[in-house]
């Protein structure tokens, strides 16, 4: 079924939300520029929240591409203090991708975000968990992009993701590059992988998330359709 465009479409809308299903809730921000062309859930990566100033980042260079965002923490508070204690959930990707799932059915159901196309932005394990949650059949996404990701660990869904992916990969993270071309030849969809020169893991380097976030807003731009 096409959804209907959001009836605040040609202003900008920014709110606090709170996702909440089967007794969980989380917390997160929902920010659509006006006339957006589209809306991209962000999965963060090991360790990470919503909070993250890397995705922060990428999120307000996306907005001012004419896209919307929606940056969530994948945990509750108390699976983060479990997590920072064990580190299990950010290494469980069919738990974080249903999580990603639970947000992009939140979407489904709100008013402000109707008739935007969806996609995902992930980080370390989150891009994982955004490759597994795009594979299953029932989910329709428009777009990926990976930064710093593990789409190895997505395993077979990899072959079953239809969502155009870009894989962004810091040139000095070289365990990381290693791990995207495999992953990059499973894929069977439209995709690119793009190597940073001289970025590692986290991109601190001056101007490398940048170009991440250049990069991010071009492949969410050319695969989400205006409204």
């Amino acid at each position: 079924m096409k959804r209907s465009p959001p009836s605040h479409s040609t202003h900008p809308w920014r709110e606090d939300i709170r996702i909440a299903e089967a007794g969980v809730r989380l917390d997160g921000t929902l920010e659509i520029p006006a006339h957006a062309r589209g809306l991209v859930l962000f999965a963060h990566g090991s360790g990470s929240s919503r909070l993250s100033p890397r995705n922060q980042h990428v999120a307000h260079v996306l907005q001012e591409a004419g896209v919307g965002t929606l940056l969530f923490d994948l945990l509750t508070q108390d699976e983060e203090r479990i997590d920072e204690e064990t580190g299990e959930l950010r290494f469980d990707i069919g738990f974080l991708a249903e999580r990603l799932r639970m947000a992009t059915r939140w979407v489904d159901r709100n008013e402000n975000a109707a008739g935007l196309r969806i996609g995902y932005f992930g980080s370390s394990t989150g891009a994982a968990a955004a490759l597994v949650a795009a594979a299953d059949e029932t989910t329709d996404i428009g777009a990926i992009v990976s930064r710093g990701g593990r789409p190895d660990l997505a395993k077979d869904a990899l072959s079953r993701v239809r969502a155009p992916t870009l894989l962004i990969v810091g040139g000095a993270d070289k365990p990381v590059i290693t791990m995207n071309r495999d992953a990059y030849e499973q894929l069977h969809c439209e995709k690119h992988l793009e190597i940073v020169p001289g970025a590692t893991h986290l991109f601190h380097e001056p101007g490398a998330l940048d170009r991440v976030a250049e990069l991010a807003a071009r492949w969410f731009s050319d695969h989400l359709p205006a409204q």
